[in-house]
């Protein structure tokens, strides 16, 4: 099971028959003019990422989109999990080798584009194919999981729209080299975390980030790799219907509100989710409290704390505390 922001529901709309056939039909339409003017050539590595704004958004994205899926990258100067997000993005642009191409979009610059989009918080990312837009995911995540998004878009963007990506020259005028990142002390406990996921070992998944933790308190990458694998490892095995049938014959269960909050944070119910707990932290009191208190907490650790929702669900926790 992924995780709740690697969801790819975008896709269904996608997959509709008659959409994708008329998108395809205009993708090639596109290639075939490019090609008559000219275009089609290789490009430089350099012009896989871009800064887009609203004016150029029509150019630099949609029309792009008929050649190429466009990842686009919601992000602010002010966010701190995007600037750890858009440097693995860019990496991973440069790794697909034209596969898709990234569109960084400041949203504090372009929040006529936001509000377009519907984002609610950053860093979110978005793909664009044929025309048409798609929600990938919101927050950071293990790279595993932003990987296997990525393979999903490709995918789809071939199937579906007959998007085969653009041809890159590494030689060409202007490319410049791809960044490694430094290897870090914990490099090698963070790749065996990502196995494990990849594998479906979320118990080995969950060892593996404790082992970084419990030498680095302060890792972020472990820190969300955890909070997200134990909530899967939480909602493994769940029957979504029970549980909301639980949910909702008991509502002063603390257990029972807590495994439905689990089950709504994972879907992508995040208002829900967070909305539940603060109803069940203000009208229990003693260990019931505490525990609906502490696993709020930690589902705001999956979602990111600079998240708009989980400041909003802060400041309601406070005023039922307090």
């Amino acid at each position: 099971m992924q995780p709740r922001n690697m969801s790819m529901s975008g896709v269904v709309d996608l997959a509709a028959v008659k959409a994708a056939q008329e998108a395809k039909a205009k993708a090639e339409q596109a290639r075939a003019e490019s090609a008559r003017q000219g275009g089609g050539g290789a490009v430089p590595p350099s012009s896989l990422v871009i800064d887009v704004d609203e004016a150029g958004f029509e150019r630099d994205v949609l029309q792009r989109s008929t050649e190429v899926p466009v990842v686009i990258d919601f992000w602010a100067e002010w966010c701190e999990p995007c600037k750890q997000l858009s440097p693995l993005l860019e990496r991973l642009t440069a790794e697909y080798s034209g596969r898709f191409v990234l569109a960084k979009i400041d949203v504090d610059a372009n929040q006529m584009l936001m509000q377009q989009f519907g984002v609610q918080g950053i860093p979110a990312v978005f793909a664009v194919v044929a025309g048409q837009a798609l929600p990938l995911f919101q927050g950071a995540a293990p790279e595993a999981q932003i990987r296997q998004t990525l393979d999903q878009l490709v995918q789809v963007a071939e199937e579906r729209f007959g998007l085969t990506g653009v041809a890159v020259d590494p030689d060409a005028e202007g490319a410049a080299p791809v960044a490694q990142a430094p290897a870090g002390p914990h490099d090698a406990a963070l790749e065996a975390a990502v196995r494990a996921l990849d594998a479906g070992d979320l118990g080995g998944a969950v060892q593996a980030y404790k082992n970084v933790l419990s030498d680095d308190p302060g890792n972020t990458e472990a820190k969300l790799g955890l909070a997200q694998a134990e909530l899967l490892q939480r909602v493994q095995g769940m029957d979504p219907q029970a549980v909301r049938k639980d949910a909702a014959e008991k509502p002063d269960d603390v257990q029972a509100q807590i495994a439905a909050a689990d089950l709504d944070l994972v879907g992508g119910h995040v208002e829900d989710a967070f909305g539940r707990l603060v109803d069940t932290v203000a009208r229990t009191a003693g260990d019931d409290r505490d525990a609906a208190r502490v696993r709020l907490l930690e589902l705001f650790e999956v979602v990111g704390g600079d998240d708009p929702r989980v400041v909003t669900a802060r400041t309601a926790l406070a005023r039922v505390l307090f």
